[in-house]
């Protein structure tokens, strides 16, 4: 039997820790926010193994605990229509449907698409949605996973290529050029999904929530701490186990999303691969990112740029995220020698934990 496989490229989208201030005090201890809302410190919570991944969501506003039931519906709907070797799947439908003919798919598939497409563009391949080939020839993360040969990898970087993906925004169809191609939206798709569930989540009247896709992590209002006090958000140390971190960030009604190369990997004589590849070469980048944390408004766009700027280096991806393209947008990087680099707006508000044994590094030594 096929494993059904949401991601087949896998953006390692670290946890996060994010400390509320929370006690184990039942569900009827509240605060007041600025609204008047009474918020909780014991939040109404549900976790789910879906997508290949723990979602957890929870929700502080007091009498809003029906509210968590739609919010795993959406997940689940939009699992069904992105993911590989599942019966229904639109995204199946478009992978075999390569070099035959273009597949009509729902506003919710097409918009992701669409999406993905424009940060192949921005990213000059960097970020190639077409990387499917490459990473169902590695598999990297899954029993099966394994280094292929030269000559396979040069075969399927023929088919990596996202100007050969052909879009009708009239008819909201996608159409692969070339029999054999496979889009892969792992990098793409959880962000995705946590907006869509931050939508719901506001539709339903929730004012103070945290959203937890495996990593894509969104808070939503305040934090239940206090009045007007934002989150504290623990930033996952790559070297270490889930839960400790190297430093943390006050944020609200943000996005935090993660890449890393040491969570999931393939070993072969000795040498390590992990699951972030270069479409240029078939291979992981090599270069001296360890991880890097995207802090943005929208999860899928922080899945976009986490994934676009691992393929530039720290020198080159914190000058891509300050550019206007991405204004207001912010980001952690992480390298290999254990030195930290922000973007220039959060230099004063990252801190670095006490106990941690990495340093700031100085942007004018980058090259």
């Amino acid at each position: 039997m096929r494993k059904k496989l949401l991601f087949s490229l896998i953006t390692l989208s670290i946890s996060f820790m994010v400390l509320t201030g929370c006690t184990n005090s039942t569900k009827n201890t509240t605060t007041e926010s600025s609204a008047s809302t009474k918020i909780l410190k014991d939040p109404y919570s549900d976790e789910q193994f879906l997508l290949g991944t723990y979602v957890r969501i929870r929700v502080y506003d007091e009498g809003k605990e029906s509210a968590l039931k739609p919010a795993f519906d959406r997940v689940k709907e939009l699992g069904d229509k992105i993911t590989i070797n599942q019966k229904g799947s639109e995204i199946d439908e478009v992978n075999e449907q390569a070099g035959i003919k273009p597949v009509k798919v729902s506003d919710d598939v097409y918009t992701l698409v669409k999406r993905a497409y424009e940060y192949s563009q921005d990213s000059q391949g960097g970020f190639d949605m077409a990387i499917g080939a490459i990473t169902q020839l590695w598999r990297i993360g899954f029993d099966d996973a394994r280094k292929p040969s030269q000559e396979e990898i040069d075969q399927a970087l023929k088919l990596v290529d996202y100007h050969k993906i052909e879009l009708n925004d009239k008819e909201k169809t996608v159409y692969l050029k070339e029999k054999g191609m496979i889009i892969d939206l792992g990098a793409i798709a959880k962000g995705y999904i946590t907006d869509e569930v931050v939508k719901v989540l506001k539709k339903q009247g929730v004012t103070t929530a945290i959203v937890d896709l495996g990593g894509n992590v969104y808070v939503l209002g305040y934090s239940p701490r206090g009045e007007n006090q934002d989150w504290t958000v623990g930033i996952q140390d790559p070297n270490m186990a889930r839960g400790s971190v190297l430093g943390s960030i006050k944020e609200r009604n943000k996005t935090l999303v993660t890449s890393g190369i040491y969570e999931r990997y393939l070993e072969v004589d000795g040498k390590k691969y992990h699951h972030l590849f270069d479409p240029k070469t078939g291979y992981p980048f090599d270069n001296d990112i360890a991880s890097v944390t995207i802090i943005t408004d929208k999860s899928i766009d922080g899945d976009g740029l986490s994934t676009a700027v691992f393929s530039m280096g720290v020198k080159k991806g914190l000058e891509y995220v300050e550019s206007e393209l991405n204004n207001g947008t912010e980001a952690i990087f992480v390298t290999k020698d254990d030195k930290v680099y922000v973007t220039d707006p959060i230099k004063d508000t990252f801190k670095l934990s006490e106990d941690s044994h990495y340093t700031m590094g100085d942007r004018s030594e980058l090259k």
